[in-house]
């Protein structure tokens, strides 16, 4: 009971205040030990042998047992190496790319395989998971990572267990759970820009059943970056996260879980770099607003340098976003009998987004963009786990209903800003709304089976079917709170009507439905060649659902939705531990038949011109091979590293239009967007004893990718190269040091891009300019922990 009451009275006090090598081994969570449950047993076990366990096949498992390629990272390793969330994992999962939307929404992908959408409601083909429970919209994972046991990168179509929209893989975060005893601990870090990052966790028994964990993060940073035109800033970064865990045990056989968690965030919206004017619309400007736009971005004095910092926006305006997010999910697990268990779970989310957005990352006030989004998401999965000696099997379903309400708020005055109604008469405007909803309602039902041949031999096999109708409703429509908005070019529409063109000539909000089914599958041969080798080859078939753009529609043709995509993943590989488990080696070939991609390409919209549109791709492939190693050599050293290669090709002819005129090029034959030939991470630590009670390491870390385009079809430049839309190949470097007083407290010393490498990973065209997105300078720092 004291240790009950000590619990309730931090947990307010910390309420109050808030308005963790590639494993999970042998020691568990630098966060604390965590109570064993229905479904940890066998986690915890395995643990104690010092083994490798994830649950990437929705059981605890020897990584060495699982036929799929997978990076898992303890919270300890996350924390020396500063990795934060999704973004991050580039670090340390080599094959996984992350890229910058100019809207924000964050590009995954995995071996080639990725979508890139600018809707906030955009669902990538990396889902991110927290305990196996889906964050469906890529826009909401920025929470996910906080305090986790560790992290697992799962590569490769994951549609048979995790469901369709992980057509690339799927990445888990295993949360840290409520402990049996008293726990706490603290983190802070202060660095380069005034980084000021606080948080904690507190976990104990509330009651002989009952146990709690509540843990929060608050992340402060001052401005990093720097207008090329004048003496000002922006890049404020402002974001606060906190998690409520409960473990409840009313009897050995029922375990129920509770997860309440939210976040906000208030940094400003990044800025992007402009590099060179390529307006939209190649007619000439012909009324005084465009006019001026034009002169001022053709005499605007473009960046020529690379710099991670310099930047520029329209002045005297606030790009601070306000976004909110809170998720309520449980989890039940109920033992029918012996080896024989009922899993269900359920989760709600909400979220309200609003972003300031210069899409033309100029301080001329060509397009100027306000993303607001209301996105709401519910998913239920019931599920029943056997084993009887040779055989394992899950069957269950899922049943999923998601919500997204986009409205862009345009101020346009560049060079699409008119309408040529004859060759004496031209129309301005200054601005529209951009309206997206969609409805989804997703059935699913699903089955997976091990059997196990002989000892050495398994044969594994599963299928998930899939039935999605998705209701639309959008609409181009006049933005009433401008001087014109649509109105001079649509006389007698009242302000903020819908003008897109129905099926029957009237104007308004124009509805579809999109129905799509589709039978994800599995299957693997594995073979045991001894109790630390895995053989296995296999194949998997996964899908992505399709999607309505955000576009400004004249027509409701224009709102042709893209159509799901599917990938054909044929993979073998090999896992072993040799000399002793002081060599760890996992490798694998794969080839990807790829159909269907959705990607963002460029679409002819008379009058507006070329403007960014998702299409689908007919066919590409997809091969590459893969190896990741550890080694420990000596007592005290560890280094670990991979590599992957990956061959993308777009197979036949794709007609998109040229961002460089009003034509349209055949893009067959490019390598997909954002898809770099070469990454490569290596990470090394060497630990040893300053005394009976200190202990010290060094440790340094490095990320390559080679180079990458970031859209098809913009290769037919002036020179010919394209390069305008090149993504240059980058390496950088991390360097740390540290002190750790036993196993409670720890000081470190940072530094990441050490070398101050200027890089970027995206190239974006969305109005009259294209601009870089790029990468953090050099930063350096301090972080001190502390367990209790």
């Amino acid at each position: 009971m004291k240790d009950t009451n000590c619990l309730l009275t931090v947990a307010i006090c910390l309420m109050g205040y808030a308005s963790s090598s590639h494993a999970q081994a042998v020691s568990g969570s630098a966060s604390g030990d965590t109570a064993p449950s229905v479904n940890s047993a066998q986690t915890q076990a395995q643990t104690e042998t010092g083994d490798i366990v994830v649950t990437a096949q929705k059981r605890s498992e020897r990584l060495n047992d699982v036929p799929v390629s997978i990076t898992a990272v303890t919270s300890a390793q996350l924390a020396k190496q500063d990795i934060r969330g999704p973004a991050d994992l580039e670090k340390i999962a080599p094959g996984f790319t992350y890229s910058a939307s100019q809207y924000g929404t964050p590009v995954f992908a995995i071996r080639g395989i990725g979508t890139y959408d600018e809707a906030a409601s955009a669902q990538s083909t990396v889902t991110v998971y927290t305990d196996q429970i889906p964050i469906v919209f890529a826009r909401l994972t920025e929470g996910a990572s906080l305090d986790v046991e560790r992290v697992e990168v799962l590569k490769g179509p994951q549609g048979t267990l995790f469901g369709q929209n992980a057509t690339a893989g799927a990445i888990n975060y295993v949360l840290a759970k409520p402990t049996s005893e008293l726990k706490a601990g603290v983190d802070a870090t202060y660095g380069r820009f005034n980084q000021a990052d606080f948080g904690g966790f507190i976990s104990g028994p509330l009651t002989n059943s009952l146990r709690a964990r509540l843990s929060f993060r608050h992340e402060y940073r001052d401005d990093y970056q720097e207008s090329s035109t004048r003496s000002d800033t922006s890049g404020r970064r402002d974001f606060t996260t906190g998690r409520l865990l409960l473990d409840w045990s009313p009897t050995s056989r029922l375990q129920l879980e509770l997860n309440v968690n939210g976040w906000r965030d208030r940094s400003d919206t990044q800025q992007s770099q402009a590099r060179g004017y390529l307006p939209v619309n190649s007619a000439p400007p012909l009324t005084p607003a465009t006019i001026a736009t034009a002169t001022a971005l053709l005499a605007y004095p473009y960046l020529t340098v690379n710099s991670n910092r310099l930047a520029d926006w329209d002045p005297g305006v606030s790009y601070r976003r306000d976004d909110w997010f809170y998720q309520v999910a449980g989890r039940l697990d109920y033992e029918l009998a012996d080896h024989l268990h009922l899993v269900a779970l359920s989760s709600y989310l909400q979220s309200k987004l609003r972003l300031p957005i210069d899409a033309d990352g100029t301080n001329v006030r060509a397009l100027f963009v306000l993303q607001t989004a209301q996105l709401h998401s519910f998913s239920q999965e019931i599920r029943i786990e056997g084993d009887t000696g040779r055989l394992r099997y899950v069957v269950g379903g899922n049943y999923g209903h998601d919500y997204s309400n986009e409205v862009q708020y345009t101020e346009i005055h560049g060079s699409n800003a008119q309408i040529p109604v004859s060759a004496t008469l031209v129309l301005p405007f200054d601005g529209d709304n951009e309206l997206n909803k969609q409805v989804v309602r997703t059935l699913a039902v699903f089955g997976n089976l091990d059997f196990r041949v002989t000892d050495q031999l398994t044969v594994q096999g599963g299928v998930r079917y899939n039935d999605e109708r998705r209701n639309f409703e959008g609409c181009l429509s006049d933005r009433a709170d401008l001087p014109l908005g649509l109105r001079p070019i649509f006389p007698g529409i009242t302000p903020g009507q819908c003008i897109t063109t129905l099926p029957d000539g009237t104007l308004g909000l124009f509805r579809d439905t999109l129905k799509e089914n589709n039978v994800s599958w599995r299957g693997s041969l594995n073979f045991k060649a001894d109790a630390n080798t895995l053989l296995y080859v296999g194949a998997t078939k996964g899908y992505k659902a399709g999607s309505y753009g955000t576009i400004p529609a004249l027509s409701y043709l224009q709102f042709k939705p893209v159509s799901q995509e599917s990938v054909l993943q044929y993979e073998g590989g090999v896992k072993t531990q040799l000399l002793d488990r002081a060599v760890d080696v996992q490798a694998a070939v794969f080839y990807n038949d790829y159909r269907d991609k959705q990607t963002q390409g460029q679409i002819l919209v008379p009058p507006f011109g070329n403007l960014p549109y998702l299409i689908n791709v007919p066919k590409s492939r997809v091969y590459g091979a893969e190896l990741n190693l550890t080694l420990k050599p000596i007592r005290g050293l560890r280094i670990s590293g991979g590599v992957t290669y990956v061959n993308s090709k777009i197979l036949g002819s794709v007609q998109v239009a040229n961002p460089f005129n009003t034509d349209t090029v055949n893009a067959g034959g490019e390598t997909l967007p954002l898809s770099p030939k070469f990454q490569g991470v290596v990470d090394a630590e060497y630990d040893f004893p300053v005394s009976a009670a200190v202990n010290a390491y060094l440790g340094g870390s490095t990320t390559s990718r080679s180079a990458a385009y970031s859209t098809i079809g913009s290769r037919k430049g002036p020179a010919g190269t394209g390069d305008e839309f090149k993504v240059d190949g980058y390496t950088l470097l991390d360097l740390r040091a540290g002190l750790e007083f036993g196993e409670r407290y720890r000081v470190q010393v940072f530094g990441k891009n050490v070398t101050g490498k200027a890089y970027w990973n995206n190239v974006t065209h969305i109005y009259d300019t294209y601009s870089r997105i790029t990468g953090f300078p050099a930063t350096y720092g301090v972080s001190l922990s502390a367990r209790l």
